[in-house]
């Protein structure tokens, strides 16, 4: 594992505006500090550099681990997962006020089966953020 300076740290936190970038959680409602995460991990010869690097938060970077694709659902081909440097994310997710987060691409739905996105117990948290306030992702 390689060390990430403090200040590309910041540059990753500041510039997800401390939400996961593959969720849309917010640190300040996890148990967990959200952690940077190589988009291309270094045993697939990611670089530590600022355009491979995002914000996770702990169940995210979990379930991600190594991986840069898995098996479409729908379809049984391989497809990447969401790339949070080259993708948007409301083009691939949606936010239900039930907490789902709904996949609306191949990309999307290979992120949220692999990161387990829409597991119980994250779907009932997210729920309970939405009854007290917009839920990170709305305005995206």
């Amino acid at each position: 594992m390689t060390y990430i300076p403090e200040a590309l740290r910041r540059l990753v936190a500041e510039r997800a505006g401390d939400r996961c970038e593959y969720c849309q959680m917010h640190e300040d409602d996890t148990f967990f500090t959200h952690e940077v995460d190589h988009i291309y991990a270094e045993k697939h010869d990611g670089p530590t550099v600022e355009w491979n690097l995002c914000l996770a938060c702990a169940e995210c970077n979990r379930n991600k681990g190594s991986d840069i694709c898995s098996l479409d659902p729908e379809t049984g081909n391989v497809v990447a997962l969401f790339h949070p440097r080259r993708d948007r994310w409301a083009d691939h997710f949606l936010r239900v006020d039930t907490g789902v987060i709904e996949p609306l691409t191949a990309h999307g739905r290979v992120t949220a089966r692999l990161l387990r996105m829409n597991r119980l117990d994250l779907v009932a948290d997210r729920a309970r953020l939405i009854a007290l306030r917009p839920y990170p992702g709305e305005e995206s």
